[in-house]
């Protein structure tokens, strides 16, 4: 039987409405994109590192051991966590149950979100945590890590909405002639860094951020809405004459529990 053309058009209405559906609250939430970035400029041992952002935790689903799976499978030399891992202080032995899963002997840097604070989350709680995973929480503090016989700085950032970020504080004890790496949870305290970082002499190789979930809901590109401390950045690259910064748009997801035009990412650099 020929279908007229109103016909035609509801079909093709409710076919289009089923997609949306299904992209949005199944295939962009959980089938994770692995983006890859080289930013070794030429080294010989390359660092291995992977940004997990927003996790968002609540339970461990099928996903979760999915990412745990490539992680362990990547073997990165170090992984960074930054910010918006848990919502409330309820959910603290969740990061131990996702970080069961992932090799031990991987070493985990995080840092802290805004969730972890409008959810008072107890942070000496937060880091013994972090530290029997073989984890450290930097809260405007640096650490060196050794990795293929080279050394990088990796300095972490308090939340920019609910903590006091300070990236001079974070940096007093820092090497210098060594790369830097920012963990920085809101791209909006970018420009502070970028500052600070000129006036003392010590542009970072990059600068890792999250936050903003890519919009989780964009059309065209364009978020229905963003967060506070996003700053007008979405997701991605963007560089200046100081510095390269990554928006992530991080695993899960705030408020509505589904994403469109912003597929969840976890990402791979090399350094």
């Amino acid at each position: 039987m020929k279908l007229n053309r109103r016909r035609f058009f509801q079909k093709f209405i409710l076919g289009v409405m089923g997609f949306v559906v299904i992209d949005s609250y199944w295939l962009e939430r959980y089938f994770i994109s692995w983006t890859e970035f080289d930013l070794a400029e030429g080294e010989a041992e390359k660092i291995k590192a992977i940004q997990l952002s927003d996790l968002h935790l609540k339970e461990i689903k099928y996903y979760h051991k999915s990412i745990a799976n490539r992680i362990n499978e990547e073997r990165p030399d170090v992984l960074f966590i930054t910010g918006d891992t848990i919502e409330h202080r309820r959910d603290v032995p969740i990061i131990k149950e996702f970080l069961d899963l992932i090799a031990k002997k991987i070493p985990k840097i995080a840092i802290l979100g805004n969730k972890e604070y409008s959810g008072k989350i107890d942070l000496d709680t937060l880091k013994t945590t972090y530290s029997e995973q073989n984890g450290q929480l930097l809260i405007n503090k640096s650490r060196l890590l050794k990795a293929k016989g080279r050394e990088i700085n990796i300095v972490g950032i308090d939340d920019y909405v609910g903590g006091v970020p300070d990236f001079t504080k974070a940096c007093q004890t820092i090497d210098k002639s060594r790369p830097i790496i920012i963990l920085n949870h809101c791209p909006a305290y970018r420009e502070t860094i970028d500052i600070q970082a000129k006036a003392m002499k010590m542009p970072p190789l990059t600068i890792l951020s999250g936050h903003t979930h890519g919009g989780q809901i964009t059309f065209f590109g364009k978020p229905l809405f963003m967060p506070r401390g996003a700053g007008g950045y979405i997701k991605g690259w963007y560089t200046n004459n100081t510095s390269k910064m990554y928006v992530s748009k991080g695993v899960g997801t705030a408020i509505l529990p589904l994403r469109f035009g912003a597929r969840a990412e976890a990402s791979i650099f090399y350094l």
